[in-house]
């Protein structure tokens, strides 16, 4: 690519960047389809129609050919593409999360208590004791089942609830 690409080749947030702005947009539309350069947002004063311009050629999307016209690049989003990184295969406790929240739960109920288990000591202090609200705000950041979580951590002897559900706390700190 020629133009405004930069070493490490061209990079997705200008291309969406140039792509965000209106007239950037339908010059590339128009360039897509063929059009002379003379003629790509002829109706737009010439700073405007300038900038439009340059954001698409800083950024990848279109280039200019031997005649200095503007041509849309063949390659610009395959190039990204390969940019991206492939996901690593994930281990441990990740495996079953995403972005910090059950993505789903291990079959294996050894790997579901330590997920549990991990769960609860990161959003429980010791000593603490909450109300069933306090404790489905925290079990919220993990999850939107709070309901079927906070079950989970009481069946597996984590969370100990008092007999009137009032109150919450890590089991054996009732």
């Amino acid at each position: 690519m020629t133009g405004g690409t930069r070493l490490g080749g061209p990079h997705w947030r200008r291309v969406v960047a140039a792509l965000a702005n209106k007239d950037a947009r339908t010059a590339y539309a128009q360039i897509v389809l063929g059009t002379k350069l003379s003629d790509v947002l002829a109706g737009l004063n010439a700073r405007r129609r300038d900038r439009a311009i340059a954001a698409l050629v800083e950024s990848g999307l279109a280039e200019r050919n031997a005649a200095n016209e503007l041509e849309a690049s063949e390659t610009i989003f395959s190039d990204l593409l390969t940019q991206q990184p492939r996901r690593q295969a994930q281990t441990g406790l990740a495996r079953f999360m995403r972005l910090g929240r059950i993505e789903r739960y291990p079959a294996n109920m050894a790997e579901r208590r330590e997920l549990l288990a991990w769960i609860v000591r990161e959003a429980i202090e010791p000593g603490e004791h909450l109300t069933e609200k306090q404790v489905n705000e925290r079990l919220l950041s993990y999850t939107d089942d709070v309901v079927m979580l906070r079950r989970y951590l009481i069946d597996f002897e984590l969370l100990e609830r008092t007999p009137s559900g009032s109150s919450y706390s890590l089991h054996g700190e009732a």
